[in-house]
């Protein structure tokens, strides 16, 4: 049986299916295990207006349904950038230093158009697709920020979109 302030919370909640569903029950221990929510995929969605997306033609378009960046408060949040050449929307050849380059520029095409700089870059997250590529692109980062040095987490993964050996995401300030 639920509480009166579980029962109340699920009123509130939008009651719709979908074949993706999740059990707020297995979450949350003052709801029954019977409990579950479900919501339909094909419900319509706005941006909140405390959202500002943020798109550039000078940066490859998203290869997915996302934007570029976002904006909310004083803070840009990038989405993954790919050594696409914006103009063409291919990946540049020359492998994982050819990719870095030009996923920073794209980086950085997108910080300009949000109105911020390079400098203001607070934190960075770059994926590879293999760590034996860290030290090279270790080198093109430091080319790409000069002194400045954001905080930084690096990794690699199974695989990136497109076959990608690079992608990096950020958080910039915009104050």
């Amino acid at each position: 049986m639920l509480s009166p302030s579980a029962r109340r919370f699920l009123s509130l909640l939008p009651r719709q299916r979908c074949s993706t569903a999740f059990s707020l029950a297995s979450r949350t221990p003052s709801l029954s295990r019977t409990s579950s929510l479900q919501f339909h995929a094909s419900r319509t969605m706005s941006t909140h207006p405390s959202l500002s997306l943020i798109s550039t033609p000078d940066a490859p378009a998203a290869v997915g349904p996302y934007t570029q960046a976002v904006r909310v408060g004083d803070f840009i949040f990038l989405s993954g950038s790919l050594g696409l050449d914006p103009a063409t929307g291919k990946m540049v050849e020359g492998g994982v230093e050819a990719q870095a380059r030009q996923a920073l520029k794209n980086m950085k095409a997108i910080i300009e158009a949000s109105g911020s700089e390079i400098g203001k870059v607070v934190k960075t997250t770059v994926f590879l697709h293999s760590m034996d590529d860290f030290k090279a692109v270790n080198a093109v980062y430091t080319e790409f920020f000069g002194e400045h040095k954001p905080a930084r987490s690096a990794v690699q993964v199974a695989r990136l979109p497109l076959d990608a050996l690079f992608e990096i995401e950020g958080i910039v300030s915009v104050a």
